[in-house]
């Protein structure tokens, strides 16, 4: 899957420019075509929908690519945000091998720009204040402030919880979800980078051994956890890293296996038989690759 990212960015790519004092509409390759909002394909039932659209209703404008809708204030914001959804639309059915899948259902996303009408919608939806996007029932809600550049995998990560959905509607555990949405928006983004002409390699962080989340806690957890939220996601993603590099047949009969709401240990034995007899043995070998260049990375990183 990764060695043929880049061939799928064969299409042109939009250039973006910065905004303008004037604020006065910047359009690159392949801008949007806006469409009324009577004339979208689909409606979004998400409930959160009517309360984005609330806001500062005479704003929204609208537009639709094969996978996605999307509801925004600025084309050229809403441009680049279109390209990358269908990108990582396209790495997320590669990496599942479900390229041939084909859905009449398209997932929305709602553009916020202004720091001050994001802050609001999460006031009318009950966000946390944190929230800097949400993935919400098969919508996207995201802020995106063209006076700034974003150049890491946050949006990538959320359009693939967002393509997940897609595939799994009935919901996959959260280590799995959390954990694949950082390996593919991470090993994405590095090849998104690379088809633009920089050098970029996806990184994946290592784990102190002391800080590490039992196996048999972190597959049972159902939310991340505050008070170790950068772990679980770290370990998530090397667990999904490990698993897929292990043997990538066999995790995708794992992946398939879970969202059918079959137990962890059993599944992981019944498809990799020959790796792992138990939980325990898994733990035994991923503990070593997760914490693999702990103090060597940190050190970089000081560095």
């Amino acid at each position: 899957m990764r060695g043929t990212l880049i061939l799928m960015l064969a299409a042109p790519i939009l250039i973006v420019s910065t905004v303008t004092a004037q604020d006065s509409p910047v359009v690159g390759l392949n801008p949007l075509t806006e469409v009324e909002f009577s004339q979208l394909s689909q409606r979004d039932p998400n409930p959160l929908s009517e309360k984005a659209l609330a806001i500062h209703p005479d704003q929204w404008k609208h537009a639709e690519t094969e996978h996605f809708i999307y509801h925004f204030v600025h084309g050229y914001v809403a441009t680049p945000v279109s390209i990358e959804a269908e990108f990582h639309y396209r790495v997320v059915a590669k990496e599942l091998e479900r390229e041939q899948l084909t859905t009449d259902i398209k997932s929305h996303i709602y553009i916020f720009e202004s720091p001050e009408e994001w802050q609001q919608f999460q006031t009318f939806g009950h966000l946390e204040q944190w929230t800097g996007g949400i993935h919400s029932a098969g919508s996207l809600f995201i802020q995106r402030d063209p006076a700034y550049k974003f150049s890491n995998n946050s949006l990538g990560h959320e359009i693939v919880h967002l393509v997940l959905h897609r595939f799994y509607t009935d919901g996959i555990p959260c280590w799995l979800d959390e954990g694949l949405a950082q390996f593919i928006s991470k090993d994405a983004h590095a090849s998104y980078q690379r088809a633009r002409g920089y050098i970029s390699k996806p990184h994946s962080d290592s784990i102190a051994p002391a800080d590490l989340i039992p196996l048999a806690t972190l597959v049972t957890i159902t939310h991340p956890p505050s008070e170790r939220v950068h772990t679980f996601y770290d370990e998530s993603e090397r667990l999904v890293r490990f698993l897929d590099t292990t043997d990538k047949p066999s995790f995708l009969k794992l992946l398939d296996a879970l969202a059918r709401h079959q137990p962890f240990e059993t599944a992981l034995v019944q498809f990799y038989p020959a790796q792992f007899s138990n939980v325990a043995a898994l733990e035994e070998k991923f503990r070593e690759y997760a914490s693999k260049d702990f103090g060597s990375s940190l050190q970089q990183a000081s560095n």
